[in-house]
């Protein structure tokens, strides 16, 4: 925890290192986490279908997994900020219409389990 996953369209032109390490520092400025507890995946959507299916559009939503507890001022923080990382990291081509949202989701902490295994463990 925390969980980072962005779905994006086939067609954008994100940064995601960038992003991700912008992110994970966002992160620990607003939430109680170390930056390895920081995970931040990426999945590419084949295809997309917004409005008319004009081939300008293109989507990219963001979500970030978070243990409750936080209030929905650092919840809104994060969706933001998170948000405003996301378009600073994408390169729109032209008479690309991108289309962006971002959601802050608290996970279960009665089923959430996590582990690392390292070597020799």
């Amino acid at each position: 925890m925390p969980q980072i996953t962005v779905d994006h369209s086939a067609d954008v032109l994100l940064d995601r290192r960038d992003f991700a390490l912008a992110g994970h520092a966002l992160v620990t400025q607003l939430i109680d986490c170390t930056l390895e507890e920081c995970k931040t995946r990426f999945r590419t959507v084949d295809e997309t279908c917004i409005g008319d299916a004009a081939p300008e559009h293109a989507l990219v939503v963001g979500e970030i997994r978070i243990l409750p507890g936080r209030s929905e001022e650092v919840r809104t923080a994060l969706s933001e900020g998170l948000l405003a990382l996301l378009a600073d990291h994408i390169t729109p081509k032209p008479r690309q219409r991108l289309h962006l949202a971002w959601d802050v989701v608290e996970l279960d902490p009665a089923t959430y389990r996590r582990v690392v295994v390292a070597e020799g463990t």
